[in-house]
C-alpha cells in the first residue's frame, strides 16, 4: 500500500452537536440570514438566525411533549424543503437522531428502514406518503407519530409544546455529545438491501468545518454573502453535507424541490446563487440545455466552436497553474475574449449570474466536461466523498486543480490505494458502522481503514483518479476486465444520451444499454429534414438515430483498447428513474437491478445483431468486428 504524509488538520475537533450552530449563530449574528424561504409570489424570504433559532426551539418542544427523548430515532421523509432542515436541527436539539429517507421510496423500503432502525416516528410531506407508511404500520411496533407536513404537521406540533419551557430544550441541547450517533444514513446503494450508516455529529461536522476553513472564502466575492441553491436529496450525505455547510458556515441556503428543467432553471434566476453544488448527471444536463437552446437559436455552431474555445483555455490555463506550459497563447486569449462576450456570460446569466465556483460530487465528472465549465468562467470543483465518510474527503487544492482527479485528500484524512487498487479511508469523518449488521461493519473497517470498494489511483502529487467500482468490474468470457465508468461517463457526453450501463459479464464481448434524453430526442426530431424515399417517415428516423447513438459508441470506444471496446447495444424506450428502483437518490445506477430489470433485452442484444466474423488477431482474439451493435 502507498501512504501519504498529510497536512495537520486545519480546525479542531468538533464539540457540541449539529444543532449547536444554530444557537451560536443566533448569539454572534442574530441578525444574519441563514436560510431563505419560498413565498406565495414565487420569490423568497429571508429568514434570520434569531428567527431560525426560535423556530427550532418551538418545533423541539413539540417533540419532548411527543415524547421524543435522546437517542429517539425520527424518519424524515420529505423532499428538499424548508421545513426539512428545520425538523432536523430541532431533532439534534433534543438529542434524537434523523433517519433520512427518500419520498420516493417503495412500500418495502419504507417499512425496512422504518423497521431496522426503529423509528418511533416518522415526518411526511401529503397524503400519498402517509398511505404508504399507513400500509405498514400494523408491523411496526414502535411508530407512535405520523406528522404530515402538507396537513399542518408543524404548527401542530408548536401547538403540542407550548407549555414546555424552553430552557428544558437548552438542557437537552447541551448534554448532546459529538460521538453521539446524528443520523442513520441508509445507502440504497447499488445493489442488495439498504444498511443504515451511523453518522456522528462530528463525523458529520468534520467535512464541513475543514471544507469551510480551507475553501469558504471562495464561495462568493469578498462582502458578499455567499448564497447556496440546495436541491439535491437531503436523504443523501452530500446534500447534509450541504446543508451543514450553510449553517455552520453563515451561508444563506435556498431549497428547490422540484428538480425538473422548468422549475430549476427557475429557482437558479431568482434565488442567484453564488455557488452551485451538483451531480455529473446536473452539469451533464445543463451543458445540453445550453447546446439545445443555443441550436433552436440558430446558432449550433457558434455554441460549439465557443465551447471548444472554452475547453483549450481551461486547459492551457490548468497547465499554466500546474507549471507544465505558459498559458494560454495571444490567439486563445482573444477568441476566448470574444466568446466572454457573446457566449459564456449568457450562460452565466441562466444559472443567475452570480455563480462562480461550483462543486461535483456522487461519482466522478468528465475532464472535458470540468474544462468547459471552467472556460466560461465556473470552475467546477470534482470531490469524493460517499455515505460512509459523511460526504466529502477530497477536494481540489487552491490554485493546484487539476480536473479529471476529484483533488487531494482533506487535511486530518487519509487515503491509501491497497495493492488491488481499492481506495482505503481513515479519519474524523468516518461512520461508527452500520446499524444492526456487525459482520457487514467489520467488512468494511479493517483495522480503522474504511474499505470503501471504489477503485482509485493516487499520482505523484497525491491527486486521486476515480476509476470504478470493485464490483462493476466486468469479465467477460474472454476473460477480459473492464471497468464500466470510463465508457458511459463518454457515452453520455453525446448530446442524445441520458444513461448508459455497460454490461457483458460472462459474455463474448462488452455491451450497453443506452437510454435518450427525452429533451434532446424532441429537438433533435424536429431538427431532423427527411427527404422523400422508398423507406418511411419512422424507418429513417430510426437509421438516423442508430447512426447517431452509433458515433455516441465510436467515440466512447476511443478511450478504450480493443478489447474493452463497446460492440453491440441497445437503446431502451425510457430512462431509469429513482421512483422505478433502478436509480439512487444520488441518482447513481442500480446496476444488479437493471441488468436483472432488462435481461430479456440483453439476451437479445447479444443473440440479434448482425455478427461480422473475421480471423482473429492479438488485438482482437474474438473476431468481432466494429459494426457489431443491435438498435430495437
Amino acid at each position: 500500500m502507498r501512504d501519504f504524509a498529510l497536512a495537520p488538520p486545519v480546525v479542531p475537533p468538533a464539540s457540541g452537536g449539529l444543532a449547536d450552530s444554530v444557537f451560536e449563530a443566533a448569539v454572534h449574528s442574530p441578525t444574519v440570514p441563514l436560510l431563505a424561504r419560498r413565498t406565495s409570489s414565487g420569490g423568497w424570504e429571508d429568514v434570520t438566525a434569531v428567527e431560525l433559532k426560535d423556530q427550532v426551539v418551538d418545533l423541539a418542544k413539540g417533540l419532548v411533549a411527543s415524547g421524543v427523548t435522546p437517542g429517539s430515532r425520527v424518519a424524515l421523509m420529505a423532499r428538499t424543503r424548508y421545513e426539512w432542515t428545520v425538523f432536523a436541527h430541532a431533532l439534534w436539539a433534543v438529542g434524537a437522531e434523523v433517519v433520512p429517507v427518500h419520498p420516493s421510496s417503495s412500500r418495502d423500503q419504507v417499512e425496512w428502514i422504518l423497521r431496522d432502525a426503529g423509528c418511533v416516528a416518522v415526518v411526511v410531506e401529503d397524503e400519498h406518503a402517509v398511505m404508504t407508511v399507513g400500509s405498514v404500520c400494523a408491523t411496526l411496533s414502535h411508530l407512535r407519530h405520523v406528522w404530515q407536513l402538507d396537513a399542518g404537521g408543524l404548527r401542530q406540533l408548536v401547538e403540542r409544546g407550548a407549555f414546555i419551557p424552553a430552557t428544558t430544550i437548552d438542557s437537552l441541547r447541551r448534554i448532546v455529545l459529538p460521538d453521539a450517533t446524528a443520523v442513520v444514513a441508509y445507502t440504497s446503494g447499488t445493489s442488495g438491501r439498504p444498511v443504515g450508516c451511523a453518522l456522528t455529529h462530528r463525523s458529520l461536522a468534520s467535512p464541513c468545518d475543514t471544507l469551510l476553513a480551507g475553501w469558504g472564502h471562495t464561495a462568493a466575492p469578498p462582502g458578499r454573502q455567499p448564497r447556496i441553491l440546495a436541491f439535491l436529496p437531503l436523504s443523501h450525505a452530500y446534500g447534509l453535507m450541504i446543508q451543514e455547510i450553510c449553517l455552520r458556515g453563515g451561508v444563506l441556503m435556498g431549497h428547490e424541490p422540484d428538480l425538473s428543467e422548468a422549475s430549476l432553471s427557475a429557482a437558479l434566476r431568482s434565488f442567484r446563487p453564488t455557488y452551485l453544488y451538483g451531480v455529473p448527471s446536473i452539469f451533464e444536463k445543463l451543458y445540453k440545455n445550453f447546446l439545445r437552446t443555443a441550436q433552436q437559436a440558430g446558432h449550433g455552431a457558434l455554441f460549439e466552436r465557443a465551447a471548444e474555445t472554452a475547453r483549450a483555455f481551461a486547459a492551457a490555463t490548468e497547465r499554466h497553474r500546474l507549471g507544465r506550459g505558459g498559458g494560454p497563447g495571444p490567439k486563445l486569449r482573444f477568441q476566448h475574449a470574444v466568446y466572454e462576450r457573446t457566449v459564456y456570460r449568457r450562460l452565466r446569466d441562466a444559472l443567475g449570474g452570480r455563480v462562480h465556483r461550483a462543486t461535483s460530487g456522487g461519482s466522478p465528472l468528465n475532464r472535458e466536461l470540468s474544462l468547459f465549465y471552467e472556460g466560461i468562467g465556473i470552475y467546477v470543483n470534482d470531490g469524493y466523498g460517499l455515505t460512509e465518510t459523511s460526504g466529502g474527503i477530497t477536494n481540489q487544492p487552491l490554485g493546484r486543480e487539476k480536473s479529471g482527479t476529484v483533488g487531494k485528500v482533506l487535511p486530518g484524512t487519509e487515503i491509501r490505494v491497497a495493492p488491488d487498487g481499492e481506495i482505503l479511508v481513515r479519519g474524523p469523518s468516518v461512520f461508527q458502522g452500520y446499524v444492526n449488521d456487525e459482520a457487514a461493519t467489520r467488512a468494511a473497517l479493517r483495522g480503522g481503514w474504511l474499505a470503501t470498494g471504489d477503485l482509485g489511483r493516487l499520482d505523484s502529487e497525491g491527486y486521486l483518479t476515480i476509476t470504478g467500482r470493485k464490483k462493476d468490474v466486468i469479465i467477460t468470457s474472454g476473460g477480459n476486465s473492464v471497468a464500466p465508468a470510463p465508457l458511459e461517463q463518454r457515452l453520455r457526453m453525446h448530446p442524445l444520451v441520458h444513461q448508459a450501463v455497460v454490461v457483458g459479464d460472462n459474455r463474448p464481448c462488452v455491451g450497453a444499454l443506452i437510454t435518450l434524453d427525452p429533451d434532446f430526442l424532441s429537438h433533435w426530431r424536429s431538427a431532423q429534414r427527411w427527404q422523400s424515399g422508398l423507406l418511411s417517415r419512422e424507418a429513417r428516423e430510426e437509421n438516423a438515430l442508430r447512426e447517431e447513438v452509433g458515433r455516441a459508441v465510436a467515440a466512447a470506444n476511443s478511450v478504450v483498447s480493443r478489447a474493452e471496446s463497446i460492440r453491440v447495444f441497445r437503446v431502451l424506450p425510457a430512462p431509469f428513474d429513482v421512483a422505478g428502483g433502478l436509480l439512487t437518490p444520488s441518482m447513481k445506477l442500480r446496476r444488479d437491478l437493471i441488468v436483472e430489470r432488462y435481461a430479456l433485452e440483453i439476451d437479445a442484444m447479444y443473440q440479434g445483431g448482425t455478427r461480422v466474423p473475421r480471423p482473429a488477431s492479438p488485438e482482437d482474439p474474438l473476431g468481432w468486428d466494429d459494426s457489431d451493435d443491435v438498435f430495437r
